[in-house]
């Protein structure tokens, strides 16, 4: 293509469009019927350009000087103009990067709160607002022309037939999130048509609803869509950023993912989604933009105003504070930055009927430059706001700036991942000494994090797996990563995974390895449902996937990625054996109380909510609890414990859990409880079978097989 000058383009055919003064609100590109109002906020900008487009968005066919500058923002109104309009801006200001300036006017610019792009990022040295090889690197100003490589915005008309569609609220107590990627869950799936695998119109076919319906989960997480950016170096080995934690636009959704170029598509698949009773969650990124450091390209934020968008170094504003990791921070203390994130959370929330939000690196989102504070602005905002204070807000409390780890610190309102709840878990069944009672506080929802200023246990987002890490499968047959297939001599991705391969790296024939694996996933598996506080289950997991051992699939848009919808027997075993788990939590609402288990006796009515045993059916003592080689544990769910603030007795049913993470079986007994006349099995990890004995008798041994989970439920009358 051939590069374009930054003159003004002479354009004899193009009637001169008759700009107004329009209004500074909303910010983007707004129609409103009759024409396009056009507004753009910079504090520090001296002229912006409105650059217009044909429908190819190649050739460029007006500049406009934004005629009016109101309280920050450059706006004017374009009569003419409509849905369908491609679009980008020029800004011009000073280019000093020492004081945090990086205007440049022959950069095209993408709109912060363009609602759809058009075309993809072509890698350039004409995207850096400097001249690569310079001496000056960053500090020289490059006037090479971007508008050839960067994507486009597309003025959309909102309208959108809902019909009877609105917002889910499914509550807390019955929440199990599914954690999925667009492109990864339809592109391999048999019963998608190609040509619209990997989009937003793959995920709502009917085939892969029906499956997640089917699982009992109330919850689609989907992996970031908002636009994003390939990274070069991923590109140039024949790769992308597979998972998209890259954004670059945040009110318009990636429009690899749009298999009709339409933004009804995303609609479409939410309408279809709540139709099968199933919450959509995103996963945004607002820490950070695809632009990098100060040697990144200048796509956006940079060109626009630099030193209002991203935090910079104090004693030099020429460099980047970068808590996320990637390059540079989104300054979330600036209003302007607040308002946009805040703008953009209510466009997916109000106009495309999102139900809750997962944040990526949350921390930053809360941290002023002295620290993380729950009482940043950017959390009050969210708290007060009479939109998002009613949908699901996750936190991933966690960055790698100062202060970073935050679980248990977010504000009421938040739900949180919980890490330690993953690496406990873990540790636990794989037999580590030491962890019983760190086992048994995760299992009653991490009331030493979350039990405070009226939190509740399903503040807690438990998880064994995500998408960063290991697959079940995987966590069960690997010791190590093998992420050779990233390029990057298996160098990346986490050495800490808490895995145990059961004697076999990786793939085996041997049937008592196997038969063990299966085993240790099912417990797995159980623990998560049967805990209190809110699952997450990541996709594919249900029945095995694997990724071969690679535990940072980023870059991996390819079969390592993509989810294997060919299952085998023990696919298809696990599969039944997480949907009767899933089934058995949702029958029994003990398993996922409102209120957090304490341990001791209340007034009303008189009874433990939770009582702890030993194998021979006594109490746990200190001293137990203190003994590292403990690896079995009985948990007591009384179903009469208090349910609420109010002093009454509960009416659910009475549950024993028994984990023994030994290698030998345990013969576990079965304590006597007042109210009961027996025990029944209902679940246990050694047969997945349906049933298991319906009539055991009160100080009688059940044989827990090693490394085993069984759930009993305390009968009340003879089970025929």
């Amino acid at each position: 293509m051939t590069q374009r000058t930054t003159a003004a383009p002479a354009t004899p055919d193009v009637e001169p469009s008759r700009i107004r003064e329009g209004l500074p609100f909303p910010l983007g590109a707004t129609w409103d019927g009759l024409g396009v109002n056009f507004a753009l906020f910079s504090a520090n900008a001296t002229k912006v350009e409105l650059c217009l487009f044909d429908d190819s968005g190649e050739v460029e066919l007006e500049r406009i000087e934004l005629p009016e500058y109101t309280d920050e923002t450059y706006h004017g109104y374009l009569p003419d103009a409509h849905p369908g309009q491609i679009y980008g801006y020029r800004v011009y200001g000073p280019y000093d990067p020492k004081n945090g300036h990086r205007f440049n006017h022959n950069k095209l610019l993408i709109d912060p709160y363009a609602k759809q792009l058009v075309g993809e990022l072509k890698w350039s040295e004409a995207l850096f607002g400097y001249t690569i090889g310079h001496p000056d690197a960053d500090l020289s100003f490059d006037e090479r022309d971007s508008a050839p490589f960067v994507p486009k915005c597309k003025v959309i008309d909102p309208a959108h037939t809902w019909g009877h569609d609105h917002r889910l609220i499914v509550p807390w107590e019955r929440t199990i999130f599914y954690e999925t990627h667009v492109r990864g869950i339809s592109m391999r799936h048999p019963g998608v048509p190609e040509a619209v695998r990997g989009t937003f119109a793959g995920l709502m076919n009917a085939e892969v609803i029906d499956h997640i319906r089917k699982l009992g989960v109330s919850s689609v997480e989907l992996l970031p869509v908002h636009a994003f950016v390939n990274d070069q170096h991923l590109l140039q080995k024949g790769m992308t950023n597979y998972w998209g934690y890259n954004s670059i636009a945040f009110f318009a959704p990636d429009p690899r993912y749009l298999a009709s170029g339409k933004i009804a598509e995303f609609k479409e698949m939410v309408a279809h989604l709540h139709k099968a009773g199933l919450e959509v969650i995103l996963d945004v990124v607002y820490n950070h933009t695809a632009e990098g450091n100060e040697q990144g390209p200048t796509l956006s934020m940079r060109g626009i105003d630099n030193a209002s968008y991203y935090r910079l170094m104090p004693d030099d504003k020429r460099f980047y504070i970068n808590d996320s990791g990637t390059g540079n921070t989104l300054d979330l203390s600036h209003p302007c930055v607040l308002q946009m994130v805040t703008d953009s959370l209510r466009y997916w929330a109000r106009e495309m009927h999102v139900d809750g939000f997962r944040f990526d690196l949350a921390t930053i989102l809360g941290r002023y430059h002295d620290g993380f504070n729950e009482r940043h602005s950017f959390l009050v905002a969210c708290r007060q706001d009479p939109l998002l204070r009613r949908v699901k807000m996750i936190a991933e409390p966690w960055d790698c700036g100062p202060g970073g780890y935050q679980v248990g610190g977010f504000p009421p309102g938040w739900a949180e991942w919980n890490d330690r709840f993953r690496d406990t878990v873990r540790a636990f069944w794989k037999g580590d000494e030491g962890k019983l009672a760190e086992f048994a506080g995760r299992m009653t929802g991490s009331a030493d994090m979350f039990n405070h200023r009226g939190r509740r246990p399903y503040s807690s987002v438990n998880f064994i797996t995500a998408h960063d890490g290991f697959t079940l499968h995987d966590l069960v047959s690997y010791n190590d990563k093998h992420n050779e297939a990233n390029e990057e001599n298996n160098e990346d991705g986490s050495n800490n995974n808490i895995s145990w391969n059961h004697g076999v790296e990786g793939p085996t024939d041997d049937p008592e390895i196997n038969a063990l694996r299966q085993r240790q996933m099912r417990n797995l598996m159980a623990t998560l449902f049967l805990a209190q506080g809110t699952p997450m289950l990541v996709a594919g997991d249900e029945f095995a996937r694997t990724q071969h051992g690679n535990n940072n699939a980023y870059c991996q848009d390819s079969e390592i990625g993509w989810i294997n919808w060919d299952l085998d027997k023990s696919g298809k075993s696990l599969l039944a054996f997480v949907k009767r788990l899933i089934k058995l939590r949702m029958q029994y609402p003990i398993l996922r109380r409102a209120l957090f288990l304490e341990g001791h006796s209340s007034e009303v009515p008189g009874v433990k909510d939770v009582t702890w045993l030993t194998a021979d059916g006594s109490e746990m003592t200190t001293e137990q609890w203190q003994d590292a080689q403990a690896r079995c544990l009985g948990m007591l769910l009384d179903g009469r414990a208090q349910v609420s603030g109010v002093q009454r007795a509960g009416s659910d049913a009475t549950l024993l859990i028994v984990v023994n993470a030994n290698h030998d079986g345990i013969n576990f007994n079965l304590p006597k409880v007042p109210h009961g006349i027996s025990w029944s099995c209902k679940l246990d990890t050694t047969d997945p079978s349906i049933k298991g004995p319906q009539h055991l008798p009160f100080n009688k041994p059940y044989e827990v097989t090693g490394r085993s989970l069984v759930l009993f439920e305390l009968q009340h009358t003879e089970v025929s």
